[in-house]
C-alpha cells in the first residue's frame, strides 16, 4: 500500500482505502514504516558560539560552587553559614521545586498531545504567568537570603546559577522524555 498522500511536507493517512471500508479488519498500511519527522529546532546542530556560551555558563557555576566565599564552597555555605536568612532561602527553594513540577507536568501533557498546534494552546499557556511569578519571587527571595554574604554580587551570582540551570535542563529532561522511534503504531 502507499504511504499516504503528501500534504504540506508530511503524509496524511488515507482511511478511505479498501482495508478500512470493506470488512472492518485492520490492514497494515505501512504507517509505521514511514520516517518520523522531527521539528527543525531539535535536529538543528549548534554553532560553536552557542557551545562556547554554554561552556562559559557551566564553568562559571563550577567556579561559584567550588570557591564559594573563598573560605568554603557554596554547598557548605548553604548548609552551615549563619549569615544566610533561612526562611527566604527555603521558600525560594520551594518555589524552584514548584517550577520544576510545572515544567514536568506541562511537558508530559505536551508529549501526550498529537498536533503541534494543540501543544502550546492546551498545556503551557495557562501556567506561564504562574511559573513566571513564582520564578521572579524565588529569584528575589534567593537574593534576599544570600545578600549578607555576597552583597551586590548576589544578583549576578543568582542569575548565573539560573542560566546554568537553563543550559543543563534540556539535556536532563529531553533524554528522559524522548519517545521511542522503533515502536509500532496501533491504530
Amino acid at each position: 500500500m502507499s504511504g499516504g498522500t503528501p500534504i504540506g511536507g508530511g503524509y496524511m493517512r488515507q482511511r478511505h482505502s479498501q482495508g478500512y471500508a470493506s470488512s472492518g479488519d485492520d490492514v497494515e498500511d505501512d504507517a509505521c514504516s514511514r520516517p518520523i519527522y522531527q521539528s527543525p529546532s531539535s535536529s538543528r546542530s549548534r554553532t560553536w558560539v552557542e557551545i562556547v556560551e554554554n561552556l562559559l555558563w557551566i564553568s562559571s557555576v563550577i567556579f561559584i560552587m567550588y570557591y564559594g566565599d573563598r573560605r568554603s564552597n557554596f554547598i557548605y555555605l548553604l548548609w552551615h553559614d549563619d549569615r544566610i536568612k533561612r526562611i527566604p532561602l527555603y521558600v525560594g527553594l520551594i518555589g524552584v521545586g514548584l517550577n520544576i513540577l510545572f515544567f514536568f507536568y506541562t511537558s508530559i501533557i505536551a508529549w501526550g498531545l498529537r498536533k503541534s498546534t494543540e501543544k502550546w494552546d492546551a498545556s503551557s499557556t495557562p501556567a506561564l504567568p504562574f511559573i513566571t511569578v513564582i520564578g521572579l519571587l524565588s529569584f528575589c527571595l534567593f537574593c534576599f537570603a544570600l545578600w549578607p554574604i555576597w552583597s551586590f554580587l548576589t544578583l549576578p551570582l543568582v542569575f548565573t546559577l539560573f542560566m546554568a540551570c537553563m543550559v543543563i535542563m534540556p539535556y536532563v529532561f529531553v533524554g528522559t522524555l524522548k519517545k521511542q522511534i522503533d515502536s509500532f503504531r496501533k491504530d
